[in-house]
């Protein structure tokens, strides 16, 4: 504390995510959720607050928040702006408030973690080693108001500003936070291909993918991720309705869907302190809607390769705040109408079950608009999201830690057996063993392959057909090894597929 004539100033310090924070030397905490912290601080001096940052999540938010203000007693007033669908959407600053407002209870996060429960028909929780009565001394020594607009926040800010300086309501308390740094095992960085029918069914196989073999970075943002490059996602059989397991196990729920998909199909205002939506860049952004522009190309040709939208701008997007989702292809192929979609940089355990559903929402509109107005008989196709940067934030690790252990053996028990690249018929004929590749479904014989030994017939197996799924390749090593067994001990033993050895009575 620095005091210069009449005026008192003040230095905030935090400990965690210093670099996302502006920085000033007043009473007043801010806090923007997703309002950028810019349209805030050009209206304001730094005499005027202490801290301005954004608030995304409850979830990963609030409990790093609460450490910064313990840390810094000198905060006596703060001010929450909860503006935007986007805010209501996430419920963080919600969250926030209800904390204030109603405190705390010892119980257990969504994932099993005995934590403070936050009071609040939204889920957001405390460390439960941050003493108790810390928090109860913290959430009544600050003055809290929720802000609706921007001018309004302006205005109470600048208000708080002109009060007295108060003392700190206490010493600055300092609270350890754990960090378990995961495993990594040996695998491919770049290029991976990942397929579900469902978007819940495809979200936990790829968070099991990254966390069992992603690279541990530092994000640029205070803190780390665990990332893999080019990570394509095929989700096959999403149901119009979309699918929530129960329970679910999802990081969104219907009711947040409902209010996203609208940020993706529908046109938005310019509004000061919002960055965009994907439906503001779809709809007008370039002075044109590109959705309809797609839907008018693919009736008129059915054919064409050239349904492309485009959400970056080149003109202004080397900010802070570029969007993450940068290109979407819509495709028709044997009447069969697909969505690619390509996003720079994906949050895979916190924003792409989101992603997904929405985009998988705009595939379907697309879809019943080509259909309403054309004679096309079509039918809905895969939607492809293909992460260029697919990652897990740290403060997510054990989240998705938890989801992996509870869901990922399930879901690869209910694995059905088909192989897009078909199946194999192995049998043993004169003096070789012969393997026949046919094709998925009618069976149809399209390759033969024949010789004495697994080793051999593998090889060629695996360089003509590279794109196997991995527990058919497996499956067809052990075939292929038994086959080589009875062929070598033919006095011995007789081989059937998928069956044990027959001994021979001698």
């Amino acid at each position: 504390m620095i005091q210069t004539g009449q005026i008192t100033q003040f230095s905030y310090a935090a400990q965690h995510k210093p670099n996302q924070l502006i920085y000033g030397n007043g009473q007043t905490a801010v806090i923007t959720g997703w309002t950028v912290k810019q349209a805030l601080s050009k209206h304001l001096q730094p005499l005027e607050y202490a801290v301005i940052g954004q608030l995304y999540s409850p979830t990963r938010g609030i409990n790093l928040l609460i450490r910064n203000l313990l840390l810094n007693p000198h905060v006596r007033y703060l001010v929450i702006l909860n503006a935007t669908k986007e805010d209501q959407n996430a419920g963080a600053c919600q969250c926030l408030l209800d904390f204030f407002r109603n405190g705390v209870e010892e119980s257990l996060s969504d994932t099993g973690r005995k934590s403070w429960v936050i009071n609040s028909a939204i889920p957001g929780y405390i460390d439960i080693d941050i003493d108790i009565n810390a928090l109860e001394k913290l959430r009544h020594s600050i003055e809290f108001q929720e802000a609706k607009t921007i001018p309004v926040a302006v205005e109470q800010i600048k208000y708080y500003a002109q009060q007295e300086a108060l003392p700190a309501w206490g010493l600055p308390l300092e609270f350890p936070l754990a960090i378990i740094e995961p495993t990594v095992l040996p695998g491919t960085r770049y290029g991976h291909r990942i397929e579900g029918k469902t978007i819940a069914e495809t979200w936990v196989k790829i968070i099991h993918r990254i966390k069992t073999t992603g690279t541990i970075r530092p994000t640029g943002y205070d803190g780390k991720w665990q990332e893999l490059i080019d990570l394509m996602a095929v989700v096959t059989d999403e149901p119009d309705d979309f699918y929530f397991p129960e329970p679910n196990y999802l990081p969104i729920d219907r009711s947040f869907l409902e209010e996203y998909v609208s940020q993706i199909l529908d046109d938005a205002p310019n509004r000061e302190g919002l960055k965009y939506t994907y439906g503001q860049r779809l709809r007008s952004w370039f002075g044109r809607d590109q959705i309809q522009h797609v839907i008018d190309k693919l009736i008129v040709d059915i054919d064409s390769a050239r349904a492309v939208m485009s959400l970056w701008d080149a003109s202004q997007d080397n900010n802070d705040n570029p969007p993450c989702l940068n290109h979407i292809w819509v495709r028709i192929v044997e009447n069969e109408l697909s969505l690619t979609a390509t996003f720079r940089s994906n949050d895979m355990f916190s924003a792409w079950p989101a992603n997904a559903m929405g985009l998988r929402a705009l595939q379907r509109y697309i879809y019943d608009s080509i259909v309403k107005n054309s004679d096309h008989n079509l039918k809905m196709g895969s939607l492809i999201t293909i992460s260029q940067s697919a990652h897990i934030y740290d403060d997510c690790w054990e989240n998705a830690e938890n989801a992996i252990k509870s869901q990922y053996t399930k879901i690869c028990q209910k694995r059905n057996y088909f192989d897009p690249a078909g199946s194999f018929v192995i049998y043993i004929q004169d003096d070789s063993i012969i393997v026949e590749h046919t094709t998925p479904g009618s069976g149809e014989v399209v390759n033969c392959y024949s010789g004495k030994s697994a080793t051999s017939i593998y090889r060629q197996i695996a360089a003509d057909c590279p794109g196997l799924e991995v527990d058919h390749a497996l499956y067809l090593g052990a075939e292929l090894q038994k086959a080589e067994i009875a062929f070598l001990m033919k006095e011995q033993f007789i081989y059937e597929q998928d069956k044990s050895l027959i001994k021979l009575k001698l």
